[in-house]
């Protein structure tokens, strides 16, 4: 058998622990040698463009959006899923969670009936090799939901699961602990207040008897079929207790600084939102990313809601927080979510990994993706 070899050239890699002109040699998909300086062949010159691991992104919400373009409306689900995957690429992200809710919410918001229909248009894509990078699943789990394990068990019955995160929006804690940016914040959808309220009210009674009982039968779910756990906007000391005792491997966007240094000494990773750190601070009010960075918590970005801000905010970091070179901020997008997520084999420019690569120019300050390549076939 034939191997296919491509050098790609005049680069500035960035690697694991340093920044350095050189080239890589790519064979059938995977890097198998680096070097510095001028390489032994002529390959694709890259113009002295940084050239850095393809992005593994364990938290976007951008799905939905295609989906659900507007209040009321619900797009082509294989249409929605493809527009989506190419703004994923296009953002140089490499690797996808998808992040898909399980359990309707109360007062009938939310995509969580919709389930099936999103996931059976991600499993329709990768079947008939429609998909520019590799999607994974992230079965977002809202605790205060009636019928949430039932439909993890479901939906665990027809597709895999790569990360499970435990979520509790209700109102008055956690994320929403200040009610002012709640009723901002769900009033998004064209809903009246009058009738947020009712169903908050509802919400605010209920939460507390649901989470008790879905949360302890959803982390023995995950421990059985060994799927990596997150809990979602951990607030208290408490919240990380509970996370430790359970043997949680991800806290996702840890509401307060306590949470976050309790979270990183017990050994959880902490990850926060990219959009969070490129605009300076929480839109919920939240402790800003860059304070957790700069106090030396912060181990995982994720763009969140606006998939470009994975790589804006990678570049933006060592600016940001000088102890924090741009090695290490790549390795926030890179590196790091592939390992809290069993991934060992892409997130570094190193001999041996796939060749998930992204060419990414400075315009103006601001990082372009140019191309991006998933194990060694360029996508974009």
């Amino acid at each position: 058998m034939t191997e296919t070899v491509e050098i790609i050239e005049n680069a500035h890699l960035v690697l694991p622990d340093r920044v350095e002109a050189g080239w890589i040699a790519v064979v059938d998909g995977r890097i198998a040698e680096i070097g510095t300086g001028r390489a032994p062949e002529r390959g694709l010159d890259l113009a002295g463009d940084c050239l850095i691991p393809g992005l593994v992104e364990l938290h976007t919400d951008h799905l939905e959006s295609h989906y659900a373009p507007r209040p009321g409306v619900r797009w082509h689900p294989l249409g929605a899923v493809l527009a989506y995957d190419a703004q994923i690429a296009a953002s140089g992200i490499t690797t996808v969670f998808d992040s898909l809710r399980a359990g309707s919410d109360p007062d009938g918001s939310g995509l969580g009936p919709e389930l099936d229909a999103l996931a059976g248009a991600i499993a329709s894509a990768q079947d008939s090799n429609l998909f520019r990078i590799e999607h994974r699943t992230h079965l977002r789990c809202e605790l205060p939901s009636a019928d949430v394990v039932e439909t993890v068990r479901a939906f665990l019955a027809r597709y895999p699961i790569g990360l499970l995160s435990l979520m509790d929006h209700t109102p008055g804690q956690r994320q929403f602990r200040d009610m002012a940016k709640y009723y901002q914040y769900a009033t998004r959808g064209g809903r009246s207040l009058a009738q947020i309220q009712v169903g908050t009210e509802r919400k605010i009674r209920e939460g507390a008897a649901l989470n008790a009982v879905n949360r302890p039968t959803l982390v023995a779910l995950a421990r059985e079929h060994g799927i990596p756990l997150a809990s979602h906007d951990d607030t208290t000391l408490a919240d990380v207790a509970m996370s430790q005792d359970e043997n949680v491997a991800l806290a996702e966007f840890p509401t307060t600084r306590e949470a976050a240094e309790a979270s990183h000494a017990a050994g959880i990773t902490v990850m926060m939102g990219a959009p969070n750190l490129i605009r300076g601070g929480s839109h919920s009010g939240n402790v800003a990313a860059q304070d957790l960075a700069a106090a030396g918590l912060l181990s995982i970005l994720s763009s969140d809601y606006v998939p470009a801000s994975l790589l804006m905010a990678a570049f933006l970091l060592p600016e940001r927080v000088p102890g924090i070179d741009l090695s290490a901020a790549i390795a926030t997008v890179t590196a790091n979510p592939a390992r809290a997520t069993g991934l060992d084999d892409r997130g570094r420019i190193a001999p041996g990994q796939r060749a998930d690569v992204v060419r990414v120019q400075l315009a103006q300050g601001v990082p372009v993706v140019r191309q991006v390549w998933r194990a060694g076939a360029r996508v974009i």
